[in-house]
C-alpha cells in the first residue's frame, strides 16, 4: 500500500531516536495480529515479538510514552489516507468506487468518560446501553475496500449521517455517478428527494410496513426469477422503482430462527407451569423469557392471574396464536427495494443491496478480530487515534484478502496469519576453541 513513504512523509524525523513512522507501523501491526492495550505492547508483546529485527530498532519504539504521542499526531492526516488509499487500490486490485455501501455501528466504552464529549449514550448496536458509546460511519465498495469513515456522538441518529457523508465525499472525490446503498431507517424521505433532485442514485431498503402499504398493487403482478431462488416483482410510482424480493433461502433461515426462539419460549412457560412459583416469581421469569424470545414473544397468547389469585394451572395458561404465526411466516423471505434507478436490471439492483452483507463483515472484522471494543482511552482526541489504527489494521486485512483472492484463493487472511505465527527468530549459540560464543540469528521455516 506505500503506507510506510505515505507516513514518513507527514511524520517527518526530529530529535528523536526512533522514528514516528516505525512507532506507528509497530501499533497497526500489534492491531492486527495479537490486539491488546499500549500497554500491554509495552511490556509484553513487543518482547514477545520480532518487531525490533523487522523494524531495525530497539526497545525505544515501544517506549510506553512514545506510543501514546504517535497517537496524537496520526488523526490530522485521515482526510489524506483516504485519498492515498483510493489511489493505491485502483492501482494494485483496479478497484470499482461506483458502488459505494454506507451503514453504520457503535462502540462502547469501559468507564464514565468525562473527558470524551462525544461518548454519549445511545442506540446501542453492541447490546450495551449500560455503557456510554461512539457513532462510527463507514463507506466501503462491495469489494470491502474502505473509502472513508467518520467518528460521531453515541446519540447521533441514523438519519442525520447521511447528508453531511454525502457531500464529503463529493468535495473529496468529485462529482461522479455513485450508487449508495443503504439500509432502511438511513435515509430520510427528504433526504431521498433531495438526493434525486441532485442526480445521486441510490439504492435503499424499507420497512415491511410499505410491502402492507401498497399490498393491492402487489398481488396482481406477476413474479420474476432473478436467481435460482429469488424472485421479484416491480413497480414503479413518482420516479422512483420499487422491488419486491422473495428469497427462500432467507424465508427458511427467518422461520428456522422464529421456531427455535418460539420453541425455548415454550418450554419455559411449561416448566413455569409444572413449578407453580408465587405471583411474583411468575412475573419476573415471564418479563425474563419475553426479553429472551424477543419479537416471538407476541406469538404467544399468555393468560396471566390477576393480583392477590394464586397460580394454578387454570389462572395461568398460554397458547401459540397459529393465524399470525402462519401469516408472519408467508411473510418472512420478503423485502422491499427502491431506487432511482429506474432503468436498471432488478438482478442488479437485488445484487447490490445483498452486498451490504460485506459492510457488515467489516464492522465484524473492526471489532472481533482487530479488537476495536471495548474502548479503554479517556482523552477524545486518543479515542479518535484508537479507531484510526485499527482502521488502518483492517486497511491491510482486506489487501492481504485481495491479494489472497489473486495468489491463494483458498486461503483467509486469519488462515495465513496463523500459518506464518509458526516463524520464530532464534539465536544460535556455537562454542569456538578459545572458549568464545558465535551468535548467530536464524528464522524457522513454516
Amino acid at each position: 500500500l506505500g503506507l510506510t513513504g505515505f507516513w514518513q512523509t507527514r511524520l517527518p524525523e526530529g530529535r528523536e531516536a526512533v522514528s514516528w513512522e516505525k512507532v506507528l507501523r509497530l501499533l497497526v501491526v500489534n492491531r492486527l495480529l495479537e490486539p491488546g492495550s499500549e500497554f500491554r505492547l509495552h511490556r509484553h508483546w513487543f518482547v514477545e515479538s520480532a518487531m525490533d529485527a523487522l523494524l531495525e530498532a530497539d526497545f525505544t519504539v515501544a517506549g510506553k510514552d512514545r506510543l501514546y504521542r504517535c497517537l496524537d499526531r496520526i488523526v490530522a492526516h485521515k482526510q489524506d489516507l483516504f485519498v492515498w488509499l483510493k489511489q493505491k487500490w485502483a492501482e494494485l486490485f483496479q478497484a470499482d468506487f461506483e458502488v459505494l455501501l454506507y451503514d453504520l455501528t457503535s462502540t462502547y466504552f469501559e468507564g464514565e468518560m468525562e473527558q470524551c464529549g462525544k461518548a454519549k449514550r445511545g442506540y446501542s448496536r453492541d447490546s450495551r446501553p449500560d455503557c456510554v458509546q461512539v457513532v462510527i460511519a463507514l463507506i466501503v465498495t462491495p469489494d470491502g475496500f474502505p473509502l472513508a469513515y467518520e467518528v460521531m456522538d453515541g446519540n447521533t441518529s441514523e438519519q442525520k449521517t447521511l447528508r453531511p457523508f454525502l457531500e464529503r465525499i463529493e468535495t473529496t472525490y468529485g462529482k461522479a455517478r455513485r450508487v449508495w446503498v443503504m439500509d432502511r431507517g438511513i435515509p430520510t424521505e427528504a433526504t431521498l428527494a433531495e438526493m434525486r433532485e441532485r442526480g445521486v442514485s441510490y439504492l435503499v431498503g424499507t420497512p415491511k410496513g410499505r410491502i402492507h402499504k401498497h399490498e393491492k398493487k402487489w398481488l396482481d403482478l406477476p413474479w420474476q426469477q432473478v436467481r435460482d431462488s429469488v424472485q421479484v416483482k416491480l413497480y414503479e410510482q413518482d420516479s422512483e422503482l420499487y422491488v419486491l424480493a422473495r428469497s427462500d433461502g432467507r424465508q427458511a433461515k427467518e422461520i428456522a430462527i422464529r421456531r427455535k426462539r418460539l420453541v425455548r419460549l415454550l418450554r419455559k412457560l411449561r416448566a413455569m407451569r409444572r413449578s407453580l412459583p408465587s405471583r411474583d416469581q411468575l412475573l419476573l421469569r415471564v418479563g425474563a423469557a419475553k426479553k429472551e424470545a424477543g419479537r416471538s414473544f407476541g406469538f404467544v397468547k399468555l393468560v396471566l392471574p390477576p393480583a392477590g389469585q394464586p397460580v394454578t394451572r387454570v389462572s395461568f395458561h398460554f397458547r401459540v396464536d397459529q393465524d399470525k404465526l402462519r401469516q408472519a411466516e408467508q411473510r418472512d423471505g420478503h423485502y422491499l427495494l427502491r431506487s432511482n434507478l429506474t432503468a436498471e436490471d432488478p438482478a442488479v439492483l437485488w445484487a447490490r443491496y445483498i452486498q451490504l452483507t460485506n459492510i457488515e463483515a467489516a464492522f465484524r472484522s473492526l471489532k472481533s478480530d482487530l479488537g476495536l471494543r471495548p474502548i479503554y482511552h479517556r482523552k477524545e482526541s486518543r479515542v479518535e487515534a484508537h479507531i484510526f489504527v485499527a482502521f488502518l489494521a483492517y486497511c491491510l486485512q482486506v489487501t492481504l484478502k485481495n491479494r489472497l483472492q489473486i495468489h491463494a484463493p483458498g486461503l483467509t487472511p486469519a488462515q495465513v496469519l496463523h500459518k506464518l505465527a509458526s516463524i520464530q527468530l532464534i539465536d544460535l549459540w556455537i562454542p569456538t576453541c578459545d572458549g568464545r560464543w558465535l551468535i548467530l540469528p536464524r528464522y524457522t521455516q513454516p
